[in-house]
């Protein structure tokens, strides 16, 4: 099972408490992890992602193992820790302001 932890505003929106379980097939991509969240929960679909290109929204950014994967590509595969589920991928909603 694929762990994500999801920033509140998605959490309430998606009616969640906590973590998001999901069974991913193989390979576990950025692509194929939030389209099975965008399955699972369709009140997320466009949220993370732009209905049309499916590019990154600009203030989410996403986390694997610690790392900053926002800018590796959709069908990159996650570190395997990600799909062990032994560490969660998290979706962050960036802040900007001035």
């Amino acid at each position: 099972m694929i762990r994500v932890v999801l920033p509140p505003h998605l959490r309430t929106l998606a009616r969640v408490d906590g973590e998001v379980e999901l069974d991913v097939a193989a390979p576990v991509t950025q692509r194929s992890l939030l389209d099975a969240l965008e399955t699972r929960y369709p009140m997320l679909r466009g949220t993370m992602r732009d209905h049309v290109t499916q590019l990154r929204r600009p203030l989410v950014r996403f986390f694997a193992c610690g790392e900053d994967v926002s800018h590796e590509l959709p069908d990159a595969p996650l570190p395997g820790a990600i799909s062990k589920g032994s560490e969660p991928f998290l979706v962050i909603g960036a802040i900007a302001g001035g």
